[in-house]
């Protein structure tokens, strides 16, 4: 039984049960699973608390064929990284006839790939930095005369800024691009942008509050995402309106662009001219204490509780084909 997606499907759901038996996925085997892991647990104790019958699902223990034989109605996905929010999950519940929060196939292989978002969103207009692909120890000296230094390496298709680095000299170009060519297959220097980072969340296709973002580290990396608490985080950003406006429709030009789906982050920096540019869009974001989409959220006025069930709606936009079920 294969699913379709119909966003004239979606509906605002006011009572629990209507919601029927809930899974929690969360988990995984990717280098994202204690991320996951905090994910998942926040947002199942959130739907339990506004009557959801709701149950954790690991898929790194249980096969998904579970999802049916357990007589579960729908999923919330919270399975951060690769074989999570890029496209194989969602794939695999489509098959089963499952449906689920969030992005599809597409939107979610696209979106995982950070080089291939970069550049469907330079092909609608929105700005991206300059980019190298690393394939060698040759590329690295292009990307050296191209960029020029500071630089910053990433993998194409890992999330929460796992594998990034920032080089500063070039002697530490070519370790750089090892370690992140240790964890995936493409990796990719890009200029580095010198100006504030913001972020931006999506939900039913409404831009939430631009949440700017002050890292003490050399980046807003895995450290400065979970771990320290001296990251801060300013939602009003302090943009004008105008400003505001103009970053909020750039986000949802970003998530058309892949074909993102329900909810979702988009993050951008300001290059010295104050003009935002593309950083990467995340279709499964992260719920722990430390993430950005719930602080959007509360600034909208949207506590936790509400977020998720929200977020749960989105699960309605799918329904099985044509002649199916």
């Amino acid at each position: 039984m294969n699913l379709s997606h119909d966003p004239a499907r979606m509906k605002r759901i006011t009572e629990a049960a209507d919601f029927g038996k809930v899974a929690v996925l969360f988990g995984g085997s990717s280098p994202e699973r204690e991320i996951s892991l905090k994910s998942g647990h926040a947002v199942l104790a959130a739907l339990k608390r506004r009557g959801v019958e709701a149950e954790g699902f690991d898929p790194r223990d249980l096969p998904l064929q579970k999802l049916k034989d357990r007589h579960f109605d729908r999923v919330w996905i919270a399975l951060h990284g690769p074989g999570g929010e890029d496209g194989t999950l969602q794939g695999a519940l489509e098959f089963l006839g499952m449906p689920y929060t969030g992005s599809g196939v597409l939107g979610s292989a696209i979106g995982m790939d950070k080089l291939r978002t970069k550049r469907l969103a330079a092909a609608v207009g929105i700005g991206t930095a300059e980019t190298v692909v690393l394939r060698s120890a040759a590329d690295c000296q292009v990307a050296l005369e191209k960029l020029g230094l500071p630089l910053i390496v990433k993998p194409a298709t890992q999330g929460s800024s796992v594998g990034m680095s920032k080089v500063t000299e070039a002697a530490d170009l070519e370790g750089a691009w090892q370690r992140a060519a240790a964890v995936d297959r493409v990796v990719f220097a890009e200029a580095w942008i010198t100006g504030a980072e913001y972020t931006v969340a999506v939900l039913h296709r409404r831009a939430l509050p631009a949440i700017r973002i002050e890292a003490s580290n050399a980046f807003y990396d895995y450290e400065a995402k979970y771990l320290r608490n001296d990251t801060r985080y300013h939602c009003p950003s302090g943009l004008s309106a105008p400003a505001e406006a103009h970053l909020s429709s750039l986000a949802i030009a970003a998530f058309d662009a892949i074909g993102a789906e329900g909810w979702g982050r988009v993050d951008f920096m300001a290059d010295k001219t104050g003009r935002p540019m593309m950083l990467e869009v995340n279709t499964v974001p992260g719920m722990t204490d430390h993430s950005l989409v719930p602080m959007a959220a509360r600034a909208a006025g949207l506590d936790f509780e509400e977020l998720c069930w929200q977020v749960l709606e989105t699960s309605f936009t799918r329904r099985p084909l044509d002649g199916e079920g």
